[in-house]
């Protein structure tokens, strides 16, 4: 489908051919009035795509002062690199402080462009004594973030640590299986719920203490805690309703991360600091769930969250790529391998970037835009991508207009560079699809 008149026009009038760092000044320009930017990818294997929201965060970081990126991944691993980047860690390079993301799609955040970006906010940060932190939004960590909590009460408060241990005591009939907690909990024969809402509770009730008994302790060691202590609980959630279906899952995820993203802007505000958060994750979760299919199955994601509590607060900008190459597994566990990203289908918002024939652009979108763009198919590739059945397994229909503040698109883009080549252990979790395709993988 070639691009018809008025959509045409409306590209031509607003698509901000991007060629250097500068050609996104109008975008930023509008990004730094909101305190949440989420920087989306429309696949979980693209370089481009960690390239340019690598960009356009250094530059809030750097001229709009934002404080905090917050990223799809789960929080141990996250804050690993939160002290490294810190300076309070004991890697002794980027590399090194990306060791802790073993879990599949260990490509996803072990790749070169994270090494370089996360590089960059620690000289940043050591340049202009600042302390921008790296923080993950994802709840698949449960047990290590069960031994995240007892490691921080070990230190400031052994008996507290002993209660712990009897809350988290409840798990371990499993052997950290959380496939096999899941099936216990979903038949009602075991619940470890009441534990680690206690847990969670006595946490949050003696923090104040902890904090006179322990004034060198650095505050984001307790806020550390809590957090971790917060995703056991939301975890055991979340795996009890595993066997209660798709729908339900993915927006227990997606709430957890609302919480999380919350949580991190009130931390920064206890410090003095501006409430300003960038968010890296995925078009589908970043993207209002309201203008998709998403929407008819009764599922919500973060960028709809966030509009909703946080209302004219934040500015969300999708990623889209016409063909090239894209890092992915064939199935859920499997390596992940650079793989053809086929050409987008005819009567998709991709399709009609490229026929505009802009290699790179900007389009930021008015009042105008939903009546140009139409509502059309949008692709979403995860961590697996099946090239066999692509219309089933990586397209849904969307009203990119209500989805987006803004879109970025490179119309060819190439796979992006894992850090090594050794192979992730099986996964922790159960694997999840995109909510509204087959097979797009989590």
């Amino acid at each position: 489908m070639a691009v018809g008149d008025e959509l045409e026009r409306y590209l031509a009038r607003n698509a901000r051919p991007i060629r250097e760092p500068a050609d996104y000044a109008e975008l930023l320009a509008h990004a730094a009035r909101a305190e949440f930017v989420l920087l989306g990818e429309g696949t979980h294997g693209t370089a481009e795509f960690y390239r340019e929201r690598a960009l356009l965060t250094r530059a809030l970081i750097e001229q709009h002062q934002f404080q905090a990126i917050a990223v799809e991944a789960d929080w141990p691993d996250a804050y690993r690199l939160n002290r490294f980047v810190a300076g309070s860690g004991s890697d002794a390079n980027a590399t090194e402080a990306l060791a802790d993301f073993e879990r599949f799609p260990t490509w996803m955040w072990r790749n070169t462009e994270v090494r370089d970006f996360v590089a960059w906010l620690a000289a940043h940060n050591r340049a202009q004594g600042n302390r921008v932190g790296f923080f993950g939004l994802d709840l698949y960590s449960m047990y290590r973030s069960i031994d995240a909590v007892l490691r921080y009460l070990d230190r400031v408060d052994p008996s507290a640590a002993q209660a712990a241990r009897e809350h988290y005591a409840c798990f371990d009939h499993f052997s950290r299986d959380t496939e096999h907690y899941a099936r216990f909990a979903a038949s009602g024969l075991h619940s470890c719920e009441r534990d680690v809402v206690r847990e969670l509770e006595e946490l949050r009730a003696h923090a104040s203490r902890w904090r006179e008994q322990h004034p060198e302790a650095p505050d984001d060691e307790l806020f550390s805690a809590e957090q971790n202590a917060r995703v056991v609980k939301n975890a055991e959630e979340y795996y009890r309703s595993l066997l209660g279906g798709r729908v339900l899952t993915w927006n227990l995820r997606d709430q957890h991360m609302l919480e999380t993203l919350t949580s991190i802007g009130s931390f920064l505000e206890r410090q003095g600091r501006p409430r300003k958060v960038v968010v890296w994750a995925h078009n589908s979760h970043l993207g209002d769930a309201r203008a998709t299919d998403m929407a008819r199955a009764g599922e919500l994601n973060l960028g709809q969250l966030v509009r909703e509590h946080f209302p004219g607060k934040s500015y969300s900008v999708g990623f889209t790529t016409h063909a090239g190459t894209v890092t992915a597994a064939s199935d859920w566990d499997l390596p992940g391998v650079p793989k053809a990203l086929q050409p987008a289908l005819p009567d998709s918002y991709e399709a009609a970037f490229h026929d505009f024939a802009l290699p790179h652009f900007a389009l930021l979108l008015d009042g105008h835009a939903e009546q140009a763009l139409g509502r059309r198919l949008e692709r979403a590739v995860g961590v697996v991508y099946r090239p066999d059945t692509e219309r089933i397994s990586h397209y849904f229909s969307a009203n990119l207009a209500l989805q987006f503040n803004a879109v970025i698109h490179v119309d060819t883009t190439r796979a992006v560079d894992p850090l090594d080549d050794d192979q992730p252990p099986h996964a922790e979790d159960a694997p999840e699809t995109y909510p509204f395709a087959d097979d797009a993988g989590a």
